[in-house]
């Protein structure tokens, strides 16, 4: 999503919010922060995307009635043997709340009631339970798809039963808690189904941050950060969260792993990174260590303009190589800026003109004053134009909000949702003006008009990440009106030398087009993996590397569909 929505309340400090209300069932979030949309954009949306027909309202979590669960009782007794009687949900509202993640075709099948659920929820509390609970599902034949926040926006969620006669959602909540720190090192370990703000609150309890904040902060969880490797909106300073993990614990159905033995080594592959990425699909992380780092002793945020993308991505490449510092910097694009959806506040207000970016720098003030001096040379070198601190501010405080936008533009009907990829510095601007237009032409083709903002979420020396955001005033079923554009934007990604994903992850929405970006041996190596930890198969079905070592076929070349 684009950052902010203007509407909800503004987020706390990160790590001050150390319990979230229960996630609306069949859309984002705590219900009470839910807001309509701002009359502003209401009047806005059908000049740009025609209008639409405003849906009946969603269906209540308790007039929702599911087909019976699939777990017999002889194994609903040996989990609950296992875990507690207390901690095998069988409820229709349990295993409503684990109904897979919360991408766009996520929220529209459960809305129209036709999103897949688990047989059963299963809580276990320990790292001895998880590997007990995946021994008995391995023999049993029962799917199991580890769930953390239910964030998913890439179908990683989905409770597929595969081959098997049924299938749980294994919720990580009771994994919780700082297992250890280690000042001296700059190390913690945390329990896999810690979220976000609980991993705050504890470190900073002593003093310390993890620092890595991307939009699902709220609700997802360090193990969900590790499997999905999450990319936080701290996007020059913590934002790849693989490259902070140190260590991990791992259960599988043949055994357990405990990785990471030193910060350097050179005892073979790094076995660690296996699983960074694996999506549930190898096992389930139980574990994992991090590195961090004391409470920055300041923050300090700037605003800036530019006269068009082009020159804010020559800017931002510029700071990306010179290694200026900054801890966040991102770059909206002209569609993005002149409807300010990333602007707390002033959506459908004033519209801007050119490209808008925003720095923030955090650390001690004498190093803050450094980099943010050094960082402001490098733009204003490059044409850029400081528009004050007022803007980046108001992105800070509001940064974790925007998904509840997307749930407003549902409700009247207006289809909402994104992609990301990563590409090369020279290849950027290509690949942005590709996928733009697959997105336009695909939603024009059926006739509906879309609008498609983008901005650079991250950068590095070598590249950045394209993050975009998708409007179309689609007047049929949104769900089959999205999934051609979808694959043909897949297809051109691929195409133009971009990532499938750059922090989303593959899930099952990405695995056609895993081969593409890995090859047939990539898929193999990893197939050969999974059968060796996952031999029946029972892991997360359908996602990551399942889908491609049963299938066995590549994804359709372009064109072919």
């Amino acid at each position: 999503m684009v950052d902010e929505d203007g509407t909800a309340p503004s987020a706390t400090t990160p790590g001050e919010e150390t319990s979230a209300a229960p996630m609306r069932w069949n859309g984002w979030g705590d219900p009470a922060r839910a807001k309509e949309l701002p009359l502003a954009v209401r009047t806005l949306l059908p000049m740009l995307l025609g209008r639409v027909p405003k849906p009946a309202p969603p269906a209540a979590i308790d007039e929702v009635v599911l087909e019976p669960s699939r777990l017999d009782e002889a194994d609903r007794a040996a989990l609950a043997a296992t875990v507690g009687e207390a901690h095998v949900a069988i409820d229709d509202q349990s295993r409503l709340r684990h109904a897979g993640g919360r991408s766009t075709p996520d929220l529209l099948r459960r809305r129209a009631h036709r999103q897949a659920t688990p047989d059963a929820v299963v809580s276990p509390a320990d790292h001895t339970q998880v590997l007990a609970v995946l021994g008995l599902a391995s023999g049993s034949g029962i799917a199991v798809v580890p769930f953390g926040g239910g964030t998913s926006v890439v179908g990683g969620l989905d409770p597929e039963r595969g081959a098997h006669h049924a299938v749980i959602a294994l919720d990580l909540a009771r994994l919780s808690g700082l297992v250890s720190l280690d000042a001296t090192s700059g190390e913690a370990v945390l329990g896999a189904g810690t979220t976000g703000p609980e991993a705050e609150r504890l470190l900073g309890a002593h003093g310390h941050e993890l620092g890595h904040f991307p939009q699902s902060f709220r609700y997802a969880t360090i193990g969900g950060f590790a499997a999905a490797r999450s990319s936080g909106q701290n996007s020059a300073g913590n934002g790849r969260f693989d490259a902070m993990v140190t260590g991990l614990r791992v259960a599988t159905p043949t055994g357990d792993l405990d990785l990471g033995r030193a910060p350097g080594s050179a005892a073979g592959p790094d076995l660690m990174r296996l699983f960074l990425g694996s999506e549930g699909a190898f096992g389930v992380i139980t574990e994992v260590r991090v590195r961090v780092h004391p409470v920055p002793a300041t923050q300090v945020a700037e605003a800036w303009s530019f006269p068009d993308f082009a020159a804010g991505a020559e800017a931002l490449r510029q700071v990306a190589q010179v290694g200026a510092g900054p801890t966040v910097i991102r770059l909206s694009d002209e569609a993005e800026t002149g409807v300010s959806l990333a602007q707390v506040g002033r959506i459908g207000k004033a519209l801007a003109k050119g490209a808008s970016a925003v720095t923030v720098f955090e650390g001690e003030p004498d190093l803050v004053a450094e980099r943010h001096a050094r960082t402001a040379e490098v733009l204003r070198a490059a044409g850029g134009t400081s528009t004050g601190a007022a803007a980046a501010e108001e992105w800070v405080h509001g940064r974790f909000n925007a998904p509840y936008l997307r749930d407003a533009l549902l409700d009247h009907g207006v289809f909402c949702e994104t992609l990301e990829t990563a590409t090369t510095w020279s290849n950027l601007e290509r690949l942005k003006r590709d996928v733009t237009a697959a997105i336009a032409d695909g939603f024009a083709a059926q006739g509906a008009k879309s609008l498609v903002l983008c901005h650079v979420s991250h950068i590095y020396s070598t590249g950045a990440a394209l993050y975009f955001t998708i409007l179309a005033g689609v007047k049929g079923e949104q769900l089959a009106a999205w999934e051609p554009v979808k694959a043909g934007v897949n297809d051109v990604i691929m195409a133009g030398g971009g990532t499938i994903s750059h922090h989303h992850g593959v899930g099952r929405d990405h695995a056609p087009w895993l081969e593409r970006e890995i090859g047939p041996v990539g898929v193999r190596l990893l197939g050969a993996v999974k059968d060796e930890l996952d031999p029946n198969g029972i892991m997360n079905p359908g996602a990551l590397v399942a889908a491609r070592a049963t299938a066995a076929v590549s994804a359709p070349e372009p064109g072919s569909r």
